[in-house]
C-alpha cells in the first residue's frame, strides 16, 4: 500500500493480504507482526480474499476445486469433517500511516466470521464473537513510528458449524443456529453446503484517522409534519397529505479522545449534484459546543426545514431523488477533526394491513404501491462481495421493472452497498433478522425453538446492523424471521427497539394518531430507528394468512392461466411463491463436465404424467422439474422432445417466459380487490443453481427475466389467460386518457386472421380496467397455435406505452406446430450504432421483420416507441452513472443521460440484412454478446457477462420495428461480437 499522508478519513485495506492455515504456521501472532512477518505468497501462505472467506482463498489459490462447478463441493472437505481448526486461518498485510500530533487512527472491521485475534505490531486486541457487528479498534499508541504497520489476523470459524445429514435437509442439522450467523451455510434446497460456513473477514477492513474528535453513527430523519399542542382532527388529512414541508432530524455520537475540553464547531451540509457537475447547497449549519476529556456525547441539531424538495420514489414511480449530507467537526486549535457523509432520500413509507385484502399495504409519500418484487438471500455463497457486482445485481431488479426485495432470514444484514444501489435504483428493502423457520423452530429433526445460545448477542449485532443500515431511504421495513418468529425476549426487545416515533405511527393501526401529535416528543432521530415498522415473522401481520401459518408458496411449475383464478392464492400478500429457473445452455456448459449435459429422462407414469429425471449433477444443483406429476403436466413436453441440451435450454426458456408473464399478470390483474403484493422465491442464485431465477450466477439472464419485465411494467395490457379478457393495469398515479388497443392474431402462415382497435380509452390511476373479450379463438375455424400480440398506445402520436406479445394453444392443445415453423425463413433488417466510452459499449439497434408491406389500414405500422414518463420517472434502462471526480457524484450523476458523454463510433452506423422469403413473425429472438481474443482456448465460455438489454426473448410481427438498446463493459484485449439468435435463427447471427 501506498503511504498514507495522515489527512482525516478513510482508506480500505482490501489488497496486499496473504493468508495462511493456522496450523501450518508455528508462528505467534506476536511474532508474525514483529519479528518474522511473512514475506510474500510462499508456503503455507498464499493470496488472500480479502473482504472474502477462507474458501473463497482457496479457491482462488486452486487449492481446492471451484464448490460451484459440476460436483466437485463434494471434494473439498467439510468442516465438520475437518474440525474446525481445518478452517481457521492468518490473515495478514501491511499499511503505511503516520500519524500527526493529536491525530488518532482507528482500525476497522466491518464483519468477520466468526470470531478472531488482531495483532498490530506484535500488540493483540479480541474481537468478539458475532457475525454481523462491526469493531473499531483504536491503535494510535501502538503503531509504528516509521509509518510501517504489520496487521495479522487469527479468524476462527462459526463455534457451532454442524454436520450435513445424508439427505441433506434445510439448513443441515440445524446446530448452525446456536450461533449468530448466516443459516444457509449448512445447505438448504437451493443450495449444497458452504465447506467453510463462510468463516473469514468477510466484509470491508479499513483504517480511519481523526482528531480529537470522532463522529460516530449519526442518524438521519426526515419527517413531513410538525409537532403541535392543539390540532383539529378535520385538519389531519390536508395537513398529512401535503408534501412540500420537509423537515430533516439529525443527531450523532461524539467522542472527545483528548485528555483537554474540545470547543467543537459542529456542522451539517445538506447538497444536491445539478447538471454539469455543479453542486448546489440547500442547508448549511453550524452548531458550537463544548465536549470534556474522554466524553463520549450525543448532540441532535435543531432540525432543518425543506420546502417542496425533490423526493425519493420507488421504482416505476419516480425518481430516486438523493442529497449529500454532510456532518463535519472542527476542535479550536487542532482544525478539521472528522468528517461524514451519506446519500440520502427525503421519503415517507407507511404501512398498514389493508380491510380489503387482509394484506398488508405500503404507502410511499401518500401514494399506494402495488409491490411486485422477489426474495434475495446474498449475491455469492463465498461472500465475493463487490460494488460492481452489487451495481449490477440491483441494476437488473430495476430492470425488471421491480420495486421490492426482500432480505431472506437465513443469509445477510446485507452491506451498505447493496442499500446504495437499492438507494439509486430504488427498490424498497425488506430486512430480516438471523431466524428462520427450518433452523429456529420446525425441520427434520425439529429444531430448536430458543434461537441462538446467547440472546444478547443476537441483540448486541442486531442494533449495530440497525445503526449501519438506517440511513438509507430504501430500506423500509425490518421483520423477525423468515416463516418463524424469534425468541419471545429477542423478538420483546426487538419491538422496543424498533418502536415508531409518533411522527410515523399509522393512523390504520394506532387509532391515537391525533393524540400522539399533541404531545411533546423527542426527535425522531434519538430513537435507534423509529420511522420503519417491525414485523415478528414472514407469515405474520399482514403477510400470508397473518397468523404465521405455512401460507406461501407454491414452489414449482404451474399452468399459465390458473395464477389467474380466484382459487389460486388465498390471502392478500404472499411472501414467496417459487418456480422454475433453467438458465441458457451455455451457462451448463460452463458450470459443468460434459456428464452434466445430458438433458432429463422424461419418465411417463401410468396416470398420464411425465416425471423428470434429470442427471446427478442437476439433482446436485437442486434441479427444479418442468413437471407436477398429478398436478401440471411437463410444459416443455408442450414444445415437442428435445433432442439436446441446447433445444431443452432454447424450450426451457420459452416455459420460463410464460412462467413469470403469467404469474406476475395473475396478481396484477387482482391489484387492491385481492392482492397488495407477491415476492417471487427467489430472483438469483448464489451459487450455481437450477431452479427458481431470473439470471444465473454468471449473470446471465433467463427469459423470465424479460417475462417478469413485461408483466410488471407500471402500465401495462395483458390477456387474462382464465377469462381471456383484454386488461390494462395502471399502477401510477396519473390518469390515462385518450388510449387505444390494438389487438391483431397472426398466424404461422403469416396471416393476420384477426384484427381489432378499441379507441377513445380512459384508465384511471391505481387501477385495472378490463377492456373486452379477445373473440379470436371463439370464431370459425380457429389455428391451433397462433400469436397474439396487444399495444396500447396514445391516440395523439400513436406512441406506444406497452406492448405484449403472445403465443397461444387451443384449450387443450400444445405448441407442437411451432417446431416446423423454425424451418421459417423471416427477412429482418438490423440497424445499429455503437457508442464507446472506454471499456463500455452501448448498442443502439432496430429490429425490423420485413416479411409483408405494409397494411395502410393496420396501426402497427404507425406505432413508435416512445419514453413512457412514469409519474415524471424516464426509462432507467438506457441510463448509467457518469463518472465525476468523486464516488458520489458519480452516484448522483445516474439522473443524467449516458449517451451524451459517449464518443460515437467512426463509421458505427452499420445496417445488416438477415434475407428470407417467408411471411410471418420472427419468433424469440434473442441478442448475446461475446468476446474474440487471441488466447480464446477451444471450447471456452467467450459470453461477455452481464450485459444490460432494454429488452430480450422479443417476437415481432410482419412490419414491426423494435427498438433494442444494450449495454455491456469489455475487458482489455477483446473484441466484442452481438449475435442474434432465435427460433427462426438458432444458429446465430453475428450483427456486429
Amino acid at each position: 500500500m501506498g503511504m498514507l499522508s495522515a489527512s482525516i478519513g478513510k482508506t480500505k485495506l482490501d489488497s496486499g493480504w496473504l493468508a495462511a492455515r493456522s496450523t501450518e504456521v508455528g508462528l505467534s501472532g506476536t511474532q508474525l507482526t514483529t519479528s518474522h512477518p511473512p514475506t510474500g505468497p510462499a508456503k503455507p501462505w498464499m493470496e488472500a480474499v480479502v473482504p472474502g472467506t477462507v474458501l473463497a482463498t482457496l479457491v482462488k489459490n486452486k487449492a481446492v476445486p471451484d464448490p460451484f462447478y459440476g460436483l466437485e463441493n463434494e471434494m473439498i472437505l467439510d468442516i465438520a469433517d475437518s474440525g474446525r481448526e481445518y478452517y481457521t486461518f492468518w490473515f495478514f498485510t501491511t499499511f503505511q500511516c503516520k500519524l500527526s500530533e493529536n491525530q488518532h487512527l482507528d482500525l476497522n472491521f466491518r464483519a468477520i466470521n466468526y470470531s478472531a485475534e488482531v495483532y498490530l505490531n506484535g500488540q493483540k486486541r479480541v474481537l468478539q464473537k458475532g457475525m454481523f457487528r462491526r469493531h473499531s479498534l483504536d491503535v494510535t499508541d501502538i503503531l509504528h513510528p516509521d509509518g510501517q504497520n504489520l496487521l495479522a489476523v487469527l479468524v476462527h470459524p462459526p463455534d457451532h458449524p454442524g454436520t450435513i445429514p445424508p439427505e441433506g435437509g434445510q439448513g443441515g442439522d440445524h446446530e448452525i443456529g446456536k450461533d449468530v450467523a448466516t443459516q444457509y451455510v449448512e445447505g438448504w434446497d437451493w443450495i449444497a453446503p458452504i465447506r467453510d460456513r463462510n468463516t473469514g473477514i468477510w466484509d470491508e477492513v479499513s483504517i480511519s484517522v481523526t482528531g480529537p474528535v470522532k463522529i460516530i453513527d449519526p442518524h438521519l430523519v426526515s419527517s413531513f409534519c410538525q409537532p403541535v399542542k392543539i390540532i383539529d382532527p378535520h385538519l389531519v388529512s390536508s395537513f398529512f397529505d401535503n408534501y412540500t414541508r420537509v423537515y430533516l432530524h439529525a443527531s450523532t455520537e461524539l467522542e472527545n479522545r483528548s485528555t483537554w475540553v474540545a470547543e467543537c464547531s459542529l456542522s451539517i451540509q445538506v447538497t444536491t449534484d445539478l447538471e454539469g457537475g455543479v453542486c448546489l447547497v440547500e442547508h448549511l449549519q453550524t452548531q458550537h459546543l463544548s465536549i470534556s476529556p474522554g466524553a463520549h456525547v450525543q448532540y441532535t441539531f435543531p432540525q432543518l426545514f425543506f420546502y417542496k424538495p425533490n423526493l425519493w420514489w420507488p421504482n416505476g414511480m419516480g425518481k430516486q431523488s438523493l442529497y449529500t449530507v454532510r456532518i463535519s467537526v472542527d476542535v479550536k486549535g487542532y482544525g478539521e477533526s472528522d468528517l461524514w457523509s451519506h446519500l440520502f432520500g427525503f421519503r415517507k413509507i407507511e404501512s398498514h394491513i389493508d380491510n380489503a385484502t387482509g394484506g398488508r399495504l405500503f404507502k410511499v409519500n401518500g401514494q399506494p404501491i402495488f409491490i411486485r418484487g422477489g426474495n434475495w438471500i446474498l449475491s455469492d455463497g463465498l461472500l465475493r462481495l463487490s460494488k460492481k457486482r452489487y451495481k449490477t445485481d440491483i441494476k437488473f431488479h430495476a430492470d425488471m421493472n421491480m420495486n421490492m426485495i426482500r432480505c431472506w432470514g437465513g443469509g445477510l444484514a446485507e452491506r451498505p452497498e447493496f442499500y446504495h444501489y437499492c438507494d439509486i435504483y430504488g427498490l424498497l428493502v425488506w430486512q430480516e433478522f438471523w431466524i428462520t423457520g427450518d433452523v429456529d423452530g420446525r425441520g427434520v429433526p425439529v429444531s430448536n425453538p430458543d434461537g441462538p445460545l446467547d440472546h444478547d448477542l443476537f441483540m448486541l449485532c442486531a442494533r449495530d446492523t440497525v445503526k449501519l443500515l438506517r440511513n438509507h431511504p430504501s430500506l423500509a421495513l425490518w421483520v423477525g424471521g423468515n416463516e418463524q418468529v424469534p425468541p419471545e425476549d429477542i423478538n420483546k426487545a426487538l419491538k422496543n427497539d424498533l418502536k415508531l416515533h409518533p411522527y410515523f405511527k399509522n393512523s390504520n393501526e394506532t387509532g391515537n394518531f391525533t393524540e400522539d401529535l399533541s404531545l411533546s416528543v423527542q426527535d425522531p432521530s434519538q430513537y435507534l430507528d423509529g420511522t420503519r415498522i417491525y414485523i415478528q415473522g414472514s407469515l405474520w401481520d399482514g403477510f400470508a394468512d397473518g397468523k404465521g401459518n405455512f401460507t406461501d408458496g407454491p414452489y414449482e411449475i404451474q399452468y399459465p392461466e390458473d395464477f389467474f383464478k380466484d382459487s389460486f392464492y388465498q390471502y392478500g400478500f404472499n411472501p414467496e411463491v417459487g418456480s422454475v429457473g433453467m438458465p441458457v445452455a451455455a451457462t451448463i456448459r460452463a458450470t459443468m463436465p460434459p456428464e452434466g449435459w445430458q438433458i432429463p429422462v422424461f419418465k411417463q407414469g401410468s396416470d398420464g404424467y411425465i416425471e423428470e429425471v434429470p442427471n446427478p449433477i442437476w439433482k446436485y444443483h437442486k434441479y427444479i422439474p418442468y413437471s407436477k406429476p398429478g398436478k401440471v403436466h411437463d410444459q416443455i413436453l408442450l414444445y415437442g422432445i428435445p433432442k439436446d441440451l441446447d433445444d431443452f435450454c432454447l424450450k426451457a426458456q420459452l416455459v420460463n417466459y410464460i412462467q413469470y408473464r403469467a404469474l406476475l399478470e395473475g396478481w396484477s390483474s387482482r391489484m387492491w380487490s385481492k392482492y397488495t403484493g407477491v415476492l417471487i422465491w427467489k430472483n438469483q442464485n448464489p451459487w450455481t443453481g437450477l431452479r427458481g431465477q431470473f439470471y444465473d450466477h454468471l449473470l446471465d439472464q433467463t427469459a423470465g427475466f424479460y417475462g417478469c419485465r413485461c408483466a410488471a411494467e407500471p402500465i401495462h395490457v395483458q390477456l387474462n389467460l382464465a377469462s381471456y379478457f383484454i386488461e390494462v393495469v395502471n399502477t401510477t398515479s396519473q390518469e390515462l386518457s385518450d388510449v387505444a388497443i390494438e389487438a391483431s392474431v397472426w398466424d404461422l402462415d403469416g396471416a393476420c386472421p384477426y384484427y381489432k382497435v378499441t379507441e377513445k380509452l380512459s384508465v384511471p390511476p391505481k387501477k385495472v380496467v378490463s377492456i373486452a373479450e379477445m373473440k379470436y379463438p371463439k370464431t370459425k375455424n380457429p389455428k391451433p397455435v397462433y400469436f397474439l400480440l396487444l399495444k396500447l398506445y396514445n391516440m395523439s402520436d400513436y406512441g406506444i406505452i406497452s406492448r405484449n406479445f403472445y403465443w397461444l394453444h387451443l384449450p387443450g392443445g400444445d405448441y407442437k406446430l411451432l417446431e416446423p415453423y423454425r424451418k421459417k425463413n423471416i427477412p429482418l433488417k438490423l440497424t445499429s450504432q455503437i457508442f464507446i466510452k472506454g471499456s463500455t459499449y452501448e448498442v443502439e439497434m432496430q429490429v425490423h421483420n420485413r416479411s409483408k408491406k405494409q397494411d395502410p389500414k393496420r396501426l402497427t405500422y404507425k406505432n413508435n416507441f416512445t419514453t413512457v414518463p412514469v409519474d415524471g420517472d424516464f426509462n432507467m434502462a438506457s441510463t448509467e452513472p457518469v463518472n465525476s471526480a468523486t464516488e458520489e457524484k458519480q452516484e448522483a450523476g445516474l439522473f443524467r443521460r449516458i449517451c451524451r458523454h459517449f464518443k460515437k463510433d467512426t463509421d458505427s452506423l452499420k445496417v445488416a440484412e438477415l434475407n428470407g422469403t417467408d411471411s410471418g413473425v420472427a419468433f424469440f429472438l434473442h441478442f448475446s454478446v461475446r468476446g474474440w481474443s487471441k488466447s480464446h482456448k477451444e471450447g471456452e465460455d467467450t459470453r461477455i457477462l452481464p450485459v444490460h438489454y432494454s429488452d430480450n426473448y422479443f417476437s415481432l410481427a410482419p412490419g414491426e420495428v423494435m427498438p433494442i438498446k444494450i449495454s455491456f463493459e469489455v475487458p482489455h484485449g477483446v473484441t466484442p461480437k452481438v449475435t442474434l439468435h432465435g427460433w427462426n435463427y438458432h444458429v446465430g447471427q453475428t450483427i456486429l
